[in-house]
């Protein structure tokens, strides 16, 4: 336990002081540095979201909620804050994002957080997230300086953080799709707490995003955010899909729906994901995966990010 807590002064105190300086107030601080502490920990503005890895630990369950407890307790005294703002979750490694649509129970203990000057809605006990990526945080910051005039489409949407900040930077349309309802209901509660939100100008679109892009409407937006899952088979989907052996069809079907200098930033999770940029008839593919890497992440981000041009 000495040797956890050692690990987490060290890099809390290195990563607090970096966003300070950047004035973060939410931030990851400590992620699977220590193979038997396998913890994801994350500072949202005066709480933290601890969220364990599953593995084998070999532990009765009294006596992995007592390991639990002694590690709540630690976070809290190198944080300082009270152990009744340690938010502890079991993280499962499941195959395809089914994981994230499901409850973890009815708690629903909410909280703003503000990020690049906008406000965010997050949960802290319902869901195997918290409503708020932050590895995205410099991507989000990219398409909001991009977006002013622009038609965006923002598919996989999650939350809708990234149409709130194409919205803060002057959009002429959002549109957000995602096939969970809940989502899409916080998408637009996040749009309407930041009082973006306009009728006019901002769809919100439950409905599964394959099935979407089959009827987009050919050279319509300007600027597509598309995070998929790595893989997804839904219930409410027809077909599989699988980020590395789908992508191709998916990016030709963005590109499509595309104006002429239209630009899609697409990503994924997958770790060793490759993109065949010989098949995508595109103007230019941009990596743009280290540039969008956050000081918290670096090293620790299986994550793959493209700037693509149409």
């Amino acid at each position: 336990m000495q040797a956890f807590e050692n690990r987490l002064q060290k890099v809390h105190k290195h990563i607090s002081k970096i966003a300070r300086k950047q004035n973060i107030s939410c931030f990851r601080f400590y992620d699977h540095d220590m193979p038997e502490f396998p913890f994801a920990i994350e500072w949202y503005d005066g709480v933290v979201h601890a969220a364990e890895y599953k593995r084998r630990h070999g532990m009765e369950d009294e006596e992995h909620e007592a390991w639990l407890q002694a590690c709540r307790e630690i976070i809290a005294r190198v944080v300082e804050i009270g152990t009744e703002n340690i938010f502890m979750k079991v993280r499962q490694r499941k195959a395809g994002r089914q994981g994230q649509y499901e409850k973890f129970g009815e708690e629903k203990v909410e909280r703003i957080v503000s990020e690049g000057g906008l406000s965010f809605i997050i949960n802290l006990t319902d869901y195997l997230d918290t409503g708020l990526f932050l590895d995205h945080r410099i991507t989000r910051g990219m398409v909001r300086e991009e977006a002013k005039g622009k038609r965006v489409l923002n598919l996989f949407c999650y939350t809708g953080s990234f149409s709130v900040y194409a919205a803060a930077g002057g959009a002429k349309s959002v549109t957000s799709v995602d096939l969970s309802k809940t989502y899409i209901n916080w998408a637009k509660r996040n749009m309407q707490f930041n009082k973006l939100y306009d009728d006019n100008k901002h769809e919100f679109v439950h409905a599964d995003v394959m099935e979407i892009i089959n009827e987009l409407p050919a050279d319509m937006y300007d600027l597509i955010v598309c995070d998929p899952p790595t893989f997804s088979n839904s219930k409410r989907m027809e077909d599989t899909f699988d980020v590395q052996r789908d992508h191709v069809v998916l990016i030709k079907k963005l590109l499509k729906a595309c104006t002429e200098e239209g630009k899609i930033y697409f990503s994924n999770n997958y770790k060793g994901f490759q993109l065949d940029k010989e098949s995508i008839p595109a103007f230019s593919i941009k990596d743009i995966t280290g540039a969008t890497t956050p000081f918290d992440f670096q090293g620790k981000l299986n994550r793959a990010c493209f700037l693509i041009q149409k």
